[in-house]
């Protein structure tokens, strides 16, 4: 089948590489991909969360299955344009989407499904907020809407809750709601499942590493890195939080009317009293699905085609033996004022040790690889061991080089 894949991240460009390896591949196609993604797709422009922009390139390009790797484009609606003439999708139609597009959608799921959560209070006006934020002081603050991964602050005292107000009522121009949640405290986990509306397959579980800087110090982030699986949860602890979570809210959302197809990304945090879902995705993480896809031991393209199609098997997705870890290099200046421009070097010399070297805020100058963004690139190993897939990520990011290069050097060590 020919593909169109959506998006220009190391997400999508590891989605690309492991899609490449699927005997059910005709041709692939991505918008608007990166210099990654082109080494496996024939790459073309488009403005992606237009949906009729996308739905003429799928026609033009004979189409049968289209990839959505980012949020927005589902939120805005692109899956139910392309469901409409035919086409299948793989990711939620706008009303399923809501689940990452709204927090507030989010969290009245969860209360209806009984999946155990933070506790939480909806504003509208910025001085209720302040006082509630004051009195809570730690408090997690969160705009309802989408906000590029800077939707998100974590207060620990009441002045930082009331700058964190503030703060995100600018951010969101006085027209997005407020939600202040529950500061939780444990360990994160994230969770997802591939989901054809009614059934779901486990994928590895992944941890995330949010903040700028080692010992989770720092500004946070998109993510800086990830590691798969985790040594502190068994098969047995995974699959039951499967069964905790994504029955019941895929049954709520079935009745209201959207069905949920593609990934579905719980955001746990494991607490003294129980797990507890902090949000919901609509799509694959990003660290998180460079190290899912190296350890997926499946056809993705294959489970893609039968989320679409509503056909998917349901049960834990096979992984390979050990582990993988991600390590984000970033800008310098990220997440703030990132600086572009620096040449980028050594990529060749990183794959040649057997890692693999996904592409995000990259792009090609005439044959020179350039910074473009803030999160550069990713750098993944797997091996037979987390600590061996640690040195192996390592020692290829040793052979990048740029300009203000950043990483961070503890991504899996909290596994220890």
């Amino acid at each position: 089948m020919d593909v169109l894949l959506l998006g220009s991240g190391a997400r999508e460009n590891a989605l690309a590489w492991k899609m490449s390896q699927s005997p059910l591949l005709g041709k692939l196609y991505a918008a608007n991909g990166n210099p990654g993604i082109a080494r496996f797709a024939s790459c073309f422009e488009v403005q992606e969360s237009h949906p009729q922009a996308v739905l003429q390139l799928a026609k033009r390009l004979g189409i049968q299955l289209v990839v959505v790797g980012p949020e927005a484009p589902l939120v805005a609606g692109v899956a139910d344009v392309l469901q409409k003439e035919g086409i299948a999708v793989f990711g939620p139609t706008a009303g399923a989407a809501r689940m990452e597009g709204s927090k507030r959608f989010a969290k009245q799921c969860m209360l209806e499904a009984g999946v155990p959560t933070a506790e939480f209070e909806v504003f509208e006006q910025v001085e209720a907020a302040v006082a509630r934020a004051r009195a809570w002081g730690r408090v997690v603050v969160k705009m309802d809407g989408l906000a590029q991964g800077k939707g998100v602050v974590v207060a620990r005292n009441a002045q930082e809750a009331e700058e964190a107000v503030y703060a995100l009522w600018a951010l969101g121009g006085g027209k997005q709601k407020l939600l202040l949640e529950e500061l939780l405290e444990g360990w994160e986990v994230s969770l997802m499942a591939m989901c054809d509306g009614e059934r779901f397959a486990l994928l590895p579980v992944a941890q995330d590493h949010k903040r700028l800087l080692d010992g989770d110090e720092g500004p946070n982030t998109g993510g800086m890195g990830a590691y798969s699986p985790l040594p502190q949860m068994s098969e047995g602890m995974v699959e039951e939080l499967g069964r905790l979570i994504f029955p019941p809210v895929l049954e709520v959302l079935k009745k209201r009317g959207t069905p949920f197809r593609g990934v579905l990304y719980a955001g746990l945090m494991v607490t003294p009293q129980g797990p507890k879902v902090l949000e919901f995705n609509c799509r694959l993480g990003d660290p998180e699905a460079q190290v899912l896809l190296l350890q997926l031991n499946e056809d993705f393209l294959a489970l893609a085609w039968a989320c679409a199609q509503g056909e998917l098997r349901q049960g834990r997705l096979k992984s390979k033996p050990g582990a993988s870890v991600a390590v984000v290099a970033s800008a310098e200046g990220y997440p703030t004022a990132p600086r572009k421009g620096a040449e980028i070097f050594g990529i060749a010399q990183a794959e040649a040790l057997g890692a693999q070297v996904f592409l995000a805020g990259a792009k090609d100058d005439f044959g020179r690889l350039r910074v473009s963004g803030g999160r550069v690139l990713s750098v993944c190993a797997q091996a037979a061991s987390l600590a061996k897939a640690q040195e192996l990520a390592y020692a290829a990011m040793e052979k990048i080089r740029f300009e203000g290069r950043h990483f961070r050097s503890d991504i899996g060590a909290k596994a220890f």
